[in-house]
C-alpha cells in the first residue's frame, strides 16, 4: 500500500513539473498561432498583406506567451528545469531577435526619409525636370541597401539553424515542453522577420512576378493594407520599376511615380506599426523571463 502511495505521489510531482496533462487553454492557443504560422512558412508571397499577418500573428503567439509566462507553475518549471546555458541561450535568443527588428525598423526609417526626398523634388519641379538624377541616387540606395539586408540575412539563417540544432538537443534531452514551446516561438518569430526583410530587398527569385509584370500592373495598382485581401503587390519593387521606366524613358511623366511613392509610404507606415508592436511584446517576454530566472 506504501508503494501506491509513493508511486501515486511521484506520478503527481512529474506532471506538475511540465503542461498540465489537462491542457490549459492557453496552452491550447498557443499551439493554434504556433502551428498556423508555421504552415505559412512555406508560402512565397510577395504582399506587404502577407508580411503584415505574419507579423500580426507572431503578436498573438508572443501575447500567449506573455500569459503562460504569468502562470505559477510555469514560473516554477522554468525555473528548476532549465540550467544555465539555457537560460543564457534564451536570452541571447531574445536579444538577437529584437536586434534584428531594430534593423529592419532602420531600413523602414531611411527608405521613408528617402521617399520624401523624390516627393519634396516632384512638388519643387514639377514633371521630370532634374527628377532622373534623384531617381538614380535613389536606385543607388536601394542597391546599397539590398547588400546590407543580404548580409543581415545570412546572419539569421545562421541564428535558425543553431536554434534547429538547440531544439533538437532539447528534445533529446528531455527539457520542459515550456522551454520547447519557447524555442519553437522563437524560430517562427525569426522566419516572420525574413519575409519582411525578403519584402524590403525584394532579391530575385522571392516575387512572383517577373519586372515586366509588375511595370504592366504600374497604373493601375491600388494600395495594400495589413486588412485587406492578398495580392500579389510589393510596393517597393513597384517604386523600383517605376523608377528605372522613368529613368529609361519608358515612361514620360513623374505623375506615376508620385502615385506609387504614396502607396509606399503608406506600406511602410503599417509595417513600422507591426514590427514596433512586435517588438514590445519581445521587450515584455525577456523581462518575464527575467524576472523568472532571477528569483
Amino acid at each position: 500500500m506504501a508503494v501506491i502511495e509513493t508511486n501515486t505521489k511521484s506520478s503527481l510531482h512529474l506532471r506538475s513539473n511540465s503542461l498540465p496533462s489537462a491542457p490549459h487553454p492557453l496552452v491550447s492557443q498557443f499551439e493554434g498561432n504556433l502551428q498556423r504560422l508555421k504552415s505559412s512558412e512555406g508560402v512565397s508571397s510577395a504582399s506587404s498583406s502577407s508580411v503584415c499577418n505574419k507579423l500580426n500573428g507572431t503578436q498573438d503567439l508572443h501575447d500567449c506567451i506573455d500569459k503562460l509566462l504569468q502562470l505559477p507553475i510555469e514560473q516554477q518549471t522554468l525555473a528548476q528545469e532549465c540550467n544555465e546555458k539555457s537560460v543564457d541561450d534564451l536570452l541571447e535568443g531574445s536579444l538577437r531577435i529584437l536586434d534584428i527588428c531594430s534593423i529592419a525598423k532602420d531600413f523602414l526609417l531611411i527608405s521613408t526619409e528617402r521617399i520624401h526626398e523624390l516627393q519634396s523634388i516632384i512638388r519643387r519641379r514639377g514633371n521630370e525636370t532634374g527628377f532622373t538624377v534623384e531617381g538614380a541616387k535613389y536606385m543607388a540606395f536601394r542597391k546599397n541597401m539590398k547588400k546590407q539586408i543580404r548580409k543581415a540575412l545570412v546572419n539569421l539563417k545562421s541564428m535558425k539553424n543553431e536554434l534547429i540544432s538547440s531544439s533538437s538537443n532539447n528534445k533529446e534531452n528531455n527539457s520542459s515542453p515550456m522551454l520547447q514551446s519557447l524555442k519553437e516561438a522563437e524560430a517562427v518569430t525569426l522566419s516572420s522577420l525574413e519575409h519582411l526583410l525578403l519584402f524590403i530587398s525584394d532579391p530575385k527569385g522571392h516575387a512572383k512576378n517577373g519586372r515586366w509584370s509588375v511595370i504592366s500592373k504600374l497604373m493601375h495598382s491600388k494600395r495594400v493594407v495589413c486588412d485587406s485581401q492578398e495580392s500579389d503587390t510589393n510596393e517597393f519593387e513597384m517604386v523600383d520599376a517605376a523608377l528605372q521606366s522613368l529613368i529609361s524613358n519608358k515612361f514620360s511623366c513623374t505623375k506615376n511615380v508620385q502615385s506609387q511613392l504614396e502607396n509606399l509610404e503608406m506600406c511602410i507606415q503599417d509595417l513600422e506599426i507591426e514590427v514596433e508592436r512586435m517588438s514590445r511584446k519581445l521587450i515584455r517576454n525577456r523581462v518575464s523571463l527575467l524576472n523568472i530566472f532571477n528569483h
